[in-house]
């Protein structure tokens, strides 16, 4: 049966670390990382594969739909929603002083559309995904205009998909919490 596990917290929590631990001795994992991808994730993946001879299937910067990068993986991480939430504004509302109301529900709309699509991606091939998100609700709002526009927009975005996941998990000094 597929899961569907959402791992939430502050920066440098040990979110990609646990993500990595989920499926350190599977072959063939596709991890999606939306930017680039940071030296330290990167040592941690070759590490693991190397010690479980193991291959992922690693994509940075991505900046299309991730969905489409699904082919034929049982196992996914998708390693963030806040860049990726800065992608599809970036590319939906290049000038942020256009940014209202209605902007930020489509952009949360794309993205919460763009998750599902990799739910539904890995229900049909019966297999395991991670999404990494950074918590919200722990930070003060900012008073930067991009930064309050995706603190927003996450926040919501955060909440939808912890709502559909079949797991969720509170990342804090490098331990994870289930809370569903």
């Amino acid at each position: 049966m597929a899961r569907t596990i959402l791992v939430t917290g502050g920066g440098a929590s040990g979110k990609s670390r646990w993500a990595i631990s989920q499926f350190e001795a599977c072959d063939n994992v596709l991890y999606i990382c939306p930017g680039k991808l940071d030296e330290d994730t990167l040592n941690r993946i070759s590490y693991s594969n190397n010690k479980n001879y193991v291959e992922w299937d690693i994509r940075e910067n991505v900046t299309g739909r991730p969905c489409e990068l699904f082919n034929k993986h049982k196992f996914a991480v998708f390693d963030d929603l806040s860049t990726y939430t800065v992608r599809v504004m970036e590319e939906m509302c290049p000038d942020i002083s256009l940014m209202n109301s209605d902007m930020e529900k489509q952009i949360e709309r794309r993205i919460i559309d763009d998750v599902m699509d990799m739910y539904e991606a890995m229900k049909l091939m019966e297999g395991d995904i991670v999404i990494i998100t950074t918590e919200t609700g722990f930070s003060l709002k900012p008073e930067n205009a991009v930064q309050l526009a995706r603190h927003n927009i996450l926040g919501m975005v955060n909440q939808r998909i912890a709502n559909v996941s079949s797991d969720v998990y509170l990342s804090v000094s490098g331990i994870q919490f289930k809370i569903k």
